[in-house]
């Protein structure tokens, strides 16, 4: 007869999937290994698989004829002699093996535990502790801890473990995708959502967490949330691919956004990246999902919020600050299709990008020629001693190996006819150019010319999308910007991708043995704002336009561009605003158009409640502020309350300039 508890102990072991180093380690400590730790401390994020990997160890211990004393941090008193009492036997019977689970919750014991308790252990004993904080350092790094102490932070199941279980739950192979999305490889979650299983699902078989599902993640990954400015400071973490002091601010500006940026920090589920605050994947998923549920006008709020402030970012930092802006815009949106064709998030071959060093020329012709031949080196080569500014070289965060390249060029009108005599695409670039709206002299295209990265060849990784996001933020801040153009060899599979967002140019140039596709937008008919937003709109609303055929949307990104170049001669004269109905007539369009702004600005405060809006335009610019927090400071307002005076003048002005673009009347 076998007994429930060798039942139990059997379910488990078929059911355990990974871990295979920590069982591996512990199983040599039980075999009595002189060598091999004494205490093994595991930790990570809640639902990790902290506790089920600790009752595998036990059922291990169990095996091996072990006496066993399990405790659970959550009921254990903060009375040292109470612990002493009951983990007693560890310090008595020889062999024992010390469980202790959730210590985070009696993490105070912990310098006690190290001093004082665990080095009258009795001969051969063992202890095992899990909770989702790490170590004090003091112990890990001790010398005299060294080889007694193994610390082990659990990671998230990679796919493949991820798919076993799921398998072995019989969820329906076209749902696993959606479910390994949602549980980031997150045992709990992954563990939630096979019990859900496949009954779970729509019509449509789109696999979604029921309530229940979500309520009891919540409890397990994230614990109790304090106040409801707290839960809104975790909603922020949830959608932002990472979370700054500054950017709760921007989206939190009541709030005390520097006591919830530290709470958010020392939460254990959430990393602290140079970027800012990053929550595991399943901890960040379960959050989302749940306001989704919970509260969908309000996820939908603050999904626009903090797109805005993404937009304000891109229009408004120093340039330091902007290359990835576009990357957090679209994470936002990634279940929105077109973003979903294009880009991906994985963390398996995160990449950083640096600008071209002399010492990369040699991979990156290499590179070049090993996955695009010759005649492409030889481009390489060129564009090189022409433009080497316009290249980044990608190098994996884990390794540090160099793994790709990229190029986006700037070309001034005219083009060089060294340029087309010498590059086909380019060539074929301008002449696209030519036969479809002509480059004026002061205006240029862009053209990402290259993408090489030989392990994933032109198909969407995170090489692509950090490139995709520095040539859109190039393009929405350089002056005078006409085309901006895309090159891939898959033409039709690139096509399919961009559809919607790019126009297929119809050209194909040749280069060596290959044909490449040319996919353009032109910049000065769509702005970079207002394309981004098409990317990310499920829906479109629908357009009103002027009398030029430009929609309001476009209209109130042109001011807001114009706005931004108001103290930049330069700037101002290629700005989108000069093209509309109200800039027609104007005998010198640069200097009345500004005077013409000004003017509307001022005669905002005609209304009594428009006066702080008015101040906080001009303060922001026309009085040469660096920043807008220059700006609040100047006006001797908090920023939020800056912001919000900020925001209600540009609707006022855009309201006002749009009125005479309709009706073709002065303001006033």
């Amino acid at each position: 007869m076998v007994s429930v508890a060798e039942k139990l102990s059997s379910a488990r072991v078929r059911a355990f999937i990974g871990r295979e180093e920590q069982l591996g380690r512990f199983a040599e400590a039980l075999t009595g290994d002189p060598h091999a730790p004494f205490a093994f401390y595991v930790f990570g994020p809640g639902g990790i698989g902290k506790s089920a990997l600790l009752r595998r160890l036990a059922d291990q211990a169990r095996s091996a004829g072990r006496r066993l004393i399990e405790l659970d941090g959550r009921f254990v008193s903060r009375d040292p002699a109470d612990f002493e009492d009951a983990a007693g036997p560890l310090l008595t019977a020889p062999g024992t093996v010390l469980f202790v689970d959730s210590f985070e919750h009696c993490q105070w014991l912990e310098s006690w535990l190290w001093q004082r308790f665990l080095p009258r252990a009795a001969a051969g004993a063992l202890v095992v502790l899990a909770g989702r904080l790490p170590p004090e350092a003091q112990w890990a790094a001790d010398p005299a801890w060294t080889g007694l102490l193994d610390v082990s932070e659990l990671e998230p199941f990679s796919d493949d473990q991820a798919r076993t279980l799921l398998t072995a739950a019989r969820i329906r192979p076209e749902l696993r995708k959606r479910v390994l999305r949602f549980a980031g490889g997150n045992p709990l979650a992954l563990s939630l959502a096979a019990a859900a299983g496949s009954a779970g699902c729509s019509r449509e078989d789109i696999w979604a967490p029921s309530a229940d599902v979500l309520r009891t993640l919540l409890a397990g990954l994230i614990g109790e949330v304090p106040t409801a400015a707290h839960r809104r400071a975790l909603e922020v973490a949830a959608q932002a691919h990472s979370t700054s002091e500054e950017l709760l601010a921007a989206v939190l500006p009541d709030e005390d956004t520097h006591a919830l940026f530290s709470w958010l920090r020392d939460l254990p589920f959430v990393e602290s990246t140079h970027r800012g605050l990053h929550p595991h994947d399943a901890a960040r998923e379960t959050l989302a999902a749940d306001l989704r549920w919970r509260a969908p006008n309000a996820f939908a709020a603050m999904r626009e919020r903090l797109a805005d402030e993404y937009l304000r970012i891109l229009r408004e930092a120093p340039e330091e600050r902007v290359w990835t802006v576009t990357d957090d815009l679209f994470y936002l949106f990634r279940e929105v299709d077109t973003v979903a064709r294009l880009r991906t998030w994985s963390r398996e071959d995160e990449v950083h990008d640096r600008p071209l060093h002399p010492d990369d020329v040699d991979v990156v012709l290499r590179m070049a020629e090993e996955t695009e031949g010759p005649a492409s080196a030889d481009l390489v080569r060129y564009w090189v001693q022409r433009q080497p500014e316009a290249f980044s070289v990608y190098r994996l965060v884990s390794t540090g190996r160099t793994v790709a390249f990229t190029a986006r060029l700037a070309l001034p009108a005219p083009p060089d006819p060294r340029d087309l005599a010498t590059d086909p695409v380019v060539a074929a670039a301008w002449e696209h150019a030519d036969a479809t709206a002509p480059v004026r002299p002061g205006e240029h295209i862009g053209v990402s010319r290259f993408s090489v990265y030989p392990e994933r060849y032109q198909v969407p990784s995170r090489v692509i999308d950090l490139s995709s996001s520095r040539a859109q933020a190039e393009s929405a801040r350089a002056r005078g910007r006409a085309y901006g153009f895309a090159v891939w060899r898959d033409a039709e599979a690139w096509s399919a991708r961009v559809n919607g967002t790019l126009a297929d140019t119809g050209a194909r140039p040749r280069v060596g043995e290959h044909t490449y596709g040319l996919f353009s937008v032109d910049w000065r008919q769509v702005p970079v704002e207002t394309w981004l937003r098409h990317f990310i709109t499920a829906t479109a609303a629908p357009v009103q336009s002027g009398p030029a055929g430009v929609s309001r949307t476009v209209f109130d990104r042109a001011v807001r561009e114009a706005l931004a170049h108001w103290r930049d001669p330069a700037g101002f004269a290629v700005c989108a605003l000069i093209r509309v109905r109200l800039a027609a007539d104007l005998a010198d369009p640069v200097e009345e158009l500004r005077d013409l702004l000004r003017q509307a600005v001022d005669d905002i405060a005609r209304d009594p409640r428009g006066i702080r809006a008015r101040d906080a335009l001009a303060a922001s610019y026309f009085s040469g502020a660096p920043t807008q927090e220059a700006a609040a400071r100047r006006l001797g307002l908090p920023y939020g309350t800056y912001r919000r005076h900020l925001r209600q003048g540009l609707d006022l002005l855009c309201d006002a300039l749009w009125r005479w673009e309709l009706e073709g009347t002065p303001l006033g």
